[in-house]
């Protein structure tokens, strides 16, 4: 039987699927692996096999000492540069491109995040609006699997609670915005104190309070929510940490001494 050759659509739902799922995940019996083998009709342990051809393309992994299988990384590398170079583009490319397999469009397939956009806004407008949406929910789908669906702060796994909270926030650095490291996953009350700079995390990852958050030391629900969370170190992600680069922008930035 004649091999069948990689299109670059199949690189890139690959790819899109590595950047969903824990390195630890990555095997033929994983239940994401085995849909997206048959969307593709390839087995499961050739998809296995191109997830761990990316992750040798990955520098964060690289430099934990995770090398993956390098046998054909030079098929996945300009791949995982293209991301690099253009993460909005690719994302929303490989999210299209998964709906065309699945038999939908993006449009029905994020129905719920794009209900609520404004029948006057058209073309390529509309069209920005909707890679906006599709590209933060994926974002939100990358940063909750990193941290196993927990908040990183106090272990809770309700999904309706969690947020992926940006560490350099959505409108202040385009290069920053779909970088995994640039986010954390919190409950939603953390997620609120850290974007208003109430919260922040030093190069440790551990927790800073401000000083007007301390202002309310004795009162009851500072007792309850965040006394308990002064010092506290996030929960160790799978994949991407947050980069430290980051933080000390939130720490400059943002955080409210």
């Amino acid at each position: 039987m004649e091999r069948r050759l990689w299109t670059r659509n199949e690189f890139i739902m690959v790819f899109n699927l590595y950047l969903k799922i824990p390195f630890g995940k990555i095997h033929r019996n994983n239940k994401d692996v085995m849909k997206l083998a048959k969307l593709l009709d390839r087995t499961p342990n050739s998809i296995a096999l191109r997830l761990v051809n990316f992750a040798s393309c990955d520098p964060i992994l690289q430099a934990r000492g995770i090398k993956g299988m390098v046998g054909g990384q030079k098929q996945c590398q300009p791949y995982f540069d293209e991301f690099f170079c253009n993460r909005e583009k690719l994302l929303f490319e490989s999210e299209s491109i998964l709906a065309k397999y699945q038999k939908t469009t993006i449009e029905k397939k994020y129905h719920k995040e794009l209900e609520d956009i404004p029948q006057n806004i058209v073309g390529e407008d509309r069209l920005n609006e909707i890679r906006k949406r599709v590209n933060q929910n994926v974002f939100r789908s990358i940063v909750l699997t990193n941290y196993n669906e927990k908040c990183a702060l106090t272990g809770i796994d309700l999904k309706e609670l969690l947020v992926a909270s940006h560490i350099i926030p959505w409108a202040s650095k385009i290069e920053t915005r779909l970088n995994p490291e640039n986010g954390i996953c919190l409950s939603s009350l953390y997620d609120k104190a850290f974007d208003q700079g109430l919260i922040s995390f030093r190069d440790d990852y551990t927790t800073l309070l401000s000083l007007r958050l301390r202002g309310n030391i004795g009162k009851q629900y500072y007792s309850e929510f965040f006394n308990i969370i002064e010092g506290k170190k996030l929960i160790e992600p799978e994949k991407y940490y947050p980069n430290k680069d980051f933080l000390e922008y939130h720490r400059d930035v943002i955080f409210d001494q």
